[in-house]
């Protein structure tokens, strides 16, 4: 419908939707046939009246109306064609008007046919017909046409006016209490009438439009529910259902359904396949029951596979509404839910969690199974795996490794991804350790098979730390951790091996965390002391430089040995604060030595990668007025293997400040003379190794001797270190390329006390030992 037709409604009819409008405009058009024999009857009453006296212009009445009663007729027919689909909203009006037209003038010519007749006669039949056919048919027509106030109102005053005209016009008072006292409260009271009617008519109109929108609204709502809904009365029969509810039940549950019972519907649904005929009975008893009152859920497993759950509620009138569910994707991802809480996502191994689980109920049946064995497994080259192929390669890896392990535990065996690259093994039961044993080979050799990721070749291993229960514990967390520390042992002593878990471990374990809290109490503490070892410059005869070595006087133990608390502080990640402690210290002390005299600081690979060296070097010659040609920066070949980019730069730059570099222990590890020629060094230590058993002609001394010419052929000075001997001083003394020698036979390491004093009177003693 068109916005200009709607706005033409509403000015119509005030009030009133455009539907109900609509349905009354159609009322007037209804009921044909009365129009037609009312029509036959005025036309034959005129014209009786026009034979009766003759007067012509009851004649000429009497042709109109017959003309204008055919026409309306006609109009009728029209309107029975065009009604229905056809009819828009906004033709509604037009059509009111024609026949508010129609009705108006046909009224209109029976109130002039009643005038003439009063006028032009003295008849008293005449006048009588013709008084009591127009009172009549404004009776009708009001009864009939009440639905339109407008076509009332036109029809009282078309119709009665020239009624009561009449009667008032003879000049006879009893005609004139007639018009006045009977027809003009008659007709008044037509519209009253007709008004109430209406009105009537219009409430029962709306009232049965919003029922009738509310009864669709609500079949809408029901039908469009995500859950199947129905009612039952109190006797147990249908009352009602929604489309999804047929569609869960697999049966029509429509109109026709209504009034059935429950086992008349379970009935159909095995029928239809939505149960199966041995559970019938079954679902129908607990169906009923719960109609009664009894419960108010219950869940059922369709032979399809769908999980239905249903929920009664009772009613007042003694019924029940059951609303039906499919949970069946939402049992599913719950599932998936407490599926992901206790299995790795990776590996779809159990996870740390509940690998706990599991391990206390296979420890709880410890004197009826036997012993248990947890094996604890790490890979070993597993972070080169991610480092170089990348995580998602490393994910895959870790899959086919779960694969392996699954290939060789038993059935009542327990695997787990405990974390990263560790996996937990329990073997419930075992008959004793050699049983783990052989299944800690078998492992470690599967494990270090070759792999094939994306068509990459790759090769791992991996350790083993083993627990056994009772013995090393009977709790789940007490055996893990004595198999971790097997497993740190394992690891510690050879890669690719594995070992049980023993006792002698847990104290070394207790005396490595001492270790640590006593470590991180020295260095708040400042417990840290720097001793210095003099390199002797032969040419001069004079100490050239002291190497600065980190020593740990502790209150309890004594003096603790580097080589004991130094991999501990890596590990711990202390090393490069320690490390940047010591560049400090060295630095002031090296600025109250005489000027010639250089210090040197050791730099491990860790404090090299994780610390900023360049920037900890410039604070400590900052801080100690030191100048940079007198710190002599010494690294090892372990720095060098992280040949990056990152590398190099920070060797240049400590370079460009004036800083000396030494490669120290060289001739250990994997030692290569391209170092020497591409990195910016300055100076190369020989290692103590090649003074060992060191004699004339001795290869030893060959392989030192060519390294030391070689290095100061590439303009390197070279010192050799661990000179213990008059013998090996003469040795090396007598190689020429050879500047600065340091060992014992000149000075033990030694505090910065002693260090200082033997600046001042070594000369003389050193020049009788050289």
């Amino acid at each position: 419908m068109s916005s200009a037709g709607e706005q033409q409604v509403q000015r119509t009819k005030p009030g009133v939707p455009p539907e109900i409008h609509a349905s009354l405009v159609d009322s007037l058009f209804q009921e044909r046939r009365t129009l037609l024999v009312g029509s036959l009857a005025a036309s034959f009453a005129v014209v009786l009246t026009a034979v009766k006296t003759g007067e012509p212009l009851l004649w000429a009445i009497a042709g109109i109306i017959v003309l204008f009663a055919a026409a309306r007729n006609w109009d009728m027919g029209r309107y029975a064609k065009v009604r229905g689909p056809g009819l828009s909203i906004a033709a509604v009006p037009a059509w009111e008007r024609r026949y508010v037209f129609g009705a108006s003038v046909f009224d209109a010519l029976l109130g002039i046919w009643c005038f003439i007749a009063f006028i032009r006669t003295d008849d008293a039949f005449v006048q009588l017909i013709s008084l009591c056919m127009t009172i009549a048919y404004m009776v009708g027509t009001s009864g009939r046409n009440f639905g339109s106030s407008r076509l009332v109102i036109a029809q009282i005053l078309c119709a009665g006016v020239p009624t009561i005209a009449a009667v008032l016009l003879v000049g006879n008072f009893y005609y004139a209490m007639l018009g006045l006292v009977l027809l003009l409260p008659f007709f008044t009271s037509l519209k009253f009438i007709s008004d109430r009617l209406r009105r009537t008519l219009l409430d029962a109109v709306i009232a049965q439009r919003d029922m009738s929108l509310l009864a669709k609204r609500f079949d809408t709502a029901l039908n469009n529910m995500p859950s199947g809904l129905c009612m039952f009365d109190a006797q147990r029969t249908l009352v009602v259902s929604n489309e999804k509810l047929s569609q869960l039940f697999g049966v029509n549950l429509a109109s026709e359904r209504k009034g059935a019972t429950v086992r008349e519907i379970v009935r159909d649904c095995v029928d239809a396949g939505t149960i199966m005929r041995s559970e019938a009975e079954g679902f129908a008893v607990e169906f009923e029951k719960r109609l009664s009152g009894e419960d108010r859920t219950f869940m059922f497993e369709t032979p399809k596979g769908r999980s239905l759950h249903f929920t009664f509620q009772a009613m007042e009138s003694g019924g029940s509404v059951v609303l039906v569910e499919d949970v069946t994707e939402r049992k599913a991802a719950e599932a998936r839910i407490k599926h992901l809480a206790r299995y790795d996502p990776l590996t779809d191994l159990p996870n740390r969690n509940f690998l706990r689980e599991q391990m206390d109920q296979a420890l709880d049946q410890l004197d009826r199974t036997g012993p248990v064995a947890v094996l604890f497994i790490d890979l070993d080259q597993f972070k080169q795996v991610n480092d170089t192929l990348g995580h998602p390669r490393g994910d895959l890896l870790l899959r086919e490794v779960a694969d392996r392990l699954r290939s060789h535990v038993r059935e009542g065996d327990i695997i787990s991804r405990f974390g990263g690259d560790e996996f937990v093994i329990v073997q419930s039961p075992v008959l004793g350790v050699e049983e783990a044993a052989v299944m800690s080979r078998r492992l470690i050799e599967s494990l270090s098979e070759t792999y094939e990721v994306e068509g990459h070749r790759v090769v791992i291993g991996a350790s083993i730390g083993i627990a056994m229960a009772p013995r090393d514990g009977i709790g789940a967390d007490h055996l893990l951790k004595n198999a971790d520390m097997a497993l740190y042992w394992a690891k510690a002593e050879r890669r690719g091996s594995w070992r049980f878990f023993e006792a002698e471990m847990d104290i070394r374990a207790q005396a490595r965390r001492t270790l640590e809290l006593d470590l991180r109490g020295a260095l708040a503490a400042g417990a840290f002391e720097v001793y210095y070892q003099p390199l002797f410059d032969l040419r001069s005869k004079k100490i050239s430089t002291c190497e600065a070595l980190l020593r740990w006087p502790h209150p309890v133990r004594g003096m603790i040995s580097p080589a004991e608390f130094i991999p501990v502080a890596e590990e711990m990640g202390l090393i490069v604060e320690i490390g940047n402690w010591v560049l400090q210290q060295a630095c002031r002390d090296c600025s109250r030595w005489p000027s010639d005299v250089r210090v040197a600081v050791n730099i491990s690979a860790n404090q090299f990668r994780r610390g900023n060296l360049v920037n900890s070097v410039r604070e400590a010659l900052a801080n100690s007025g030191l100048a940079s040609n007198r710190l002599e920066i010494e690294i090892t070949e372990s720095v060098l293997f992280q040949d990056t980019r990152a590398t190099r730069q920070a060797l240049r730059q400590l370079r460009d400040l004036g800083v000396r570099l030494s490669l120290d222990d060289f001739g250990t590890g994997y030692s290569s003379l391209s170092y020497l020629h591409s990195l910016p060094l300055n100076k190369v230590k020989i290692d103590r190794s090649f003074l060992e058993g060191l004699a004339a002609g001795d290869r030893s001394l060959v392989l030192l001797r060519g390294i030391a010419r070689l290095s100061a052929q590439l303009g390197l000075s070279v010192t050799v270190e661990g000179v213990e001997t008059a013998e090996q001083l003469a040795l090396v003394s007598a190689e020429d390329t050879v500047e600065e020698v340091q060992g014992f036979l000149f000075s033990p390491a030694i505090p910065f006390r002693e260090i200082t004093r033997l600046l001042q009177t070594v000369p003389t003693k050193l020049e009788k030992v050289a």
